[in-house]
């Protein structure tokens, strides 16, 4: 094979594709997923992704095969880990490997797999295990990351695609989360006019359909710069209570058990409301998380995973940014709102503020973003998002 050859001319007849390592990160790699069948509608391809990722691609029909890089069980060490990775992808026999993940070690593997055709960006020291790296340019990282990874492509002699999202979900999953909300509507009793309260048996199918679902996600991996206050959260929490105190309505709280006391702390403040706070930290998959932000009439979020999730999803999503940058990361959907304050030091790019203060976050208050929020639900509600088919 000639290096010369695009990867295009050389149409690989087995692909694999080293996913990147953050749910964000990969879900703004599925338009590059859909590129790379388009440009080989009959290749056999396979994702190797860590196993928080691993959902993000499992309902993707793009996609033949999602092989799990666990690091803790399957594959230890290292140094011993990669080793026996690239021993157990050598029995593959793949043409060609892309390289949406950006780091040493996944050119490292699959040039100790022995794959013929080894593609991705020239960065991070790994240029020589490459058969094809695409230069990275300041154009290139000055767009956003979807953009970002549909370039490599490009430079790899591809027909760029669509450069939308794409998350699929089946109709089981969808079908799930309808009948978990359900379930959540009937054990809500609300206050009425009078203040006698509603039981769950009162509400009507029609009232139940009417209740905003509202989700909150109150984490972000990077750091605290990332994050606008719990307090913050519940602040807004206690807004919409009051708004929908006589009507009801659901907020689902978000997150790994790492925002479990940020959920706890939003309940609490809004324990004398008359409407259901529930923290769904840690309690669900990746995929009935997606399945049930589908279904969430509006998101409101920090940077994260999940705001790419939701974007993915196109469920109205309120983003909140601070030390990141909104132009690289934020959520690629027509039907997000970005709330940011604009500083002489932003974005700083840090998980910590450098500063100590945080006033990127600070002075976003809660009202500023329930009057976004306000905004999308009244959309929402006169574009009568729940169908009547029975899907979200």
């Amino acid at each position: 094979m000639s290096e010369k050859s695009t990867l295009k001319q050389l149409n690989p007849k087995k692909i694999l594709i080293r996913s990147t390592n953050w749910i964000g990160d990969a879900v703004m790699t599925t338009p590059a997923v859909r590129t790379i069948r388009e440009n080989f509608p009959d290749a056999e391809i396979t994702m190797l992704a860590v196993p928080w990722v691993a959902d993000i691609f499992r309902l993707n029909p793009l996609v033949d095969r999602v092989m799990v890089y666990d690091k803790k069980v399957l594959y230890q060490g290292k140094i011993k880990g990669v080793l026996k990775l690239a021993q157990h992808l050598r029995r593959y026999h793949f043409d060609a490997a892309i390289l949406l993940q950006n780091a040493f070690e996944a050119a490292f593997l699959v040039w100790m797999a022995g794959i013929p055709v080894r593609a991705g960006f020239k960065r991070d020291g790994r240029s020589l295990f490459l058969t094809h790296g695409v230069e990275l340019t300041p154009a290139i990282r000055a767009r956003h990351q979807v953009h970002y990874y549909q370039s490599l492509l490009a430079g790899l002699g591809l027909d760029r695609g669509p450069d939308s999202l794409h998350l699929p979900l089946s109709q089981e999953l969808i079908g799930w989360a309808k009948g978990y909300i359900e379930c959540l509507q009937g054990q809500a009793g609300f206050s009425s006019a009078d203040g006698k309260g509603v039981s769950p048996q009162a509400l009507s199918p029609e009232s139940r359909r009417a209740m905003p679902i509202i989700g909150l996600n109150p984490g972000a991996a990077y750091g605290p710069a990332k994050r606008w206050p719990a307090e913050k959260f519940a602040q807004l929490a206690a807004i919409i209570a009051h708004h929908y105190g006589e009507s009801g309505c659901l907020i689902l709280v978000f997150g790994t058990k790492d925002d479990s006391e940020a959920a706890c702390s939003i309940k609490e403040f809004s324990v004398r409301t008359p409407f259901h706070v529930i923290d769904m930290t840690a309690k669900t998959t990746l995929q009935q998380v997606m399945a049930l932000i589908h279904c969430c009439h509006a998101f409101v979020t920090n940077d994260s995973g999940l705001m790419h999730v939701a974007a993915g999803l196109n469920t109205p999503t309120i983003a909140i940014f601070g030390s990141t940058d909104h132009i690289a990361t934020g959520p690629f959907s027509q039907r997000s709102v970005v709330i940011r304050k604009e500083m002489a030091c932003s974005p700083c790019l840090q998980a910590q503020c450098p500063q100590g203060h945080l006033r990127c976050l600070e002075e976003i208050s809660s009202q500023e973003v329930y009057a976004e929020l306000a905004k999308v639900l009244l959309h929402e509600a006169m574009a009568s998002s729940l169908s009547e088919d029975g899907e979200c």
